[in-house]
């Protein structure tokens, strides 16, 4: 099978792309490679990579694809912050496009990356994806809106499928500190100090990066029947955690930490626990999400100190989404609409 993998060079797409290849997929990465350079290990990516912008795919580089794994987007609430208008322009205006050509070449089946951000404040049952959207920020209502409109497009001949991820954790060739786990154990490796911006009250849903990448191959090779223009919630249940709860885990691993509630952030208005019994009813001889969170501050902590990682790393423009995209366009690498300017 004939797979392109959007945002191939990222975070998730790293590590999603080298268990394609070990799958015997035949893997094509598309990538504006933003994070060039920005490695936490040793990075190779796919055999063959398009480098070009999201908003820039044209008829030829989905030709011959038989299903498409779409990663490419503005990356969190901060970077969906700097610029709505872009957000909206790369998540939602470019993703719609890609699956309106991927349709008209006949690609099969498209895999969106959405996002469980969407359910914003979720009160305190868990959500379902029959649930009320209510999506607080620019980043998650463009998760909403593509979703909205790429499931109109869905016919017998073009299947769309539409993965909420959980937040996400863990090691990767390209490393992110600005999500939940991996960030409160970078400060606590680096400074000693856990620093919680908010009161520690919001819950967030966990998956590990390698159990993420499980259900991207898991829908990629299901029964069309199974998945057919549906979403899933992609974690476990056993998973929702309290921020507070998960620098406690940190703590435990390593025992000399303080933790401090900075405050600045407030309660935090996004909280949200949610129901993954859909993907596990559903898919579950396919995914089997084997990980858990003191497993991954573990992972973290043991490459931390295999790679010698400093609070000037953690600091750095490397590893944070936001600080990178500035450090472009501050250094005039991109323009203001985010693309890169020719030599």
């Amino acid at each position: 099978m004939n797979v392109l993998v959007t945002g191939s060079e990222g975070y998730i797409g790293s590590v999603l792309c080298e268990r394609l290849q070990q799958l015997k997929f035949d893997v094509v990465g598309l990538d504006t490679d933003y994070y060039c350079g920005c490695d936490f290990k040793k990075h190779t990516g796919p055999r063959r990579i398009i480098k070009k912008d999201i908003r820039k795919i044209s008829r030829s580089d989905v030709e011959g694809i038989d299903a498409i794994i779409h990663l490419a987007a503005l990356s969190n609430d901060p970077m969906g912050d700097l610029n709505p208008q872009l957000t909206r322009d790369i998540n939602c205006n470019a993703s719609v496009a890609l699956a309106q050509l991927a349709k008209t070449v006949n690609v099969k089946r498209f895999i969106f990356s959405s996002s469980c951000s969407m359910y914003g404040l979720a009160g305190e049952g868990a959500v379902n994806e029959e649930s009320p959207l209510m999506p607080l920020t620019e980043y998650a209502r463009s998760k909403v809106e593509t979703e909205k409109i790429i499931a109109r497009m869905a016919d017998e001949n073009f299947s769309p499928v539409f993965l909420r991820n959980a937040t996400v954790y863990g090691v990767s060739e390209r490393l992110r500190v600005d999500l939940v786990v991996n960030n409160l154990t970078a400060w606590a490796f680096t400074t000693g100090k856990i620093k919680i911006m908010s009161d520690g009250s919001p819950w967030r849903p966990l998956i590990h990066i390698r159990d993420i990448c499980d259900a991207f191959i898991a829908v990629l090779t299901a029964d069309k029947e199974l998945i057919h223009s549906q979403a899933f919630n992609v974690g476990k249940n056993s998973e929702n955690y309290q921020v507070r709860d998960i620098a406690a885990l940190i703590k435990k691993k390593l025992p000399g930490c303080s933790i401090e509630f900075t405050g600045e952030h407030g309660s935090d208005s996004r909280s949200y626990k949610v129901d993954f019994t859909k993907i596990e009813q559903t898919l579950g001889n396919l995914f089997k999400p084997g990980r858990n969170v003191e497993q991954g501050i573990d992972e973290l902590i043991s490459k931390f100190k295999k790679n010698n990682f400093t609070y000037d790393d953690f600091m750095s423009e490397r590893f944070t989404r936001l600080k990178r995209i500035k450090h472009l366009l501050e250094s005039k690498e991109v323009d203001e609409h985010l693309y890169w300017r020719k030599p």
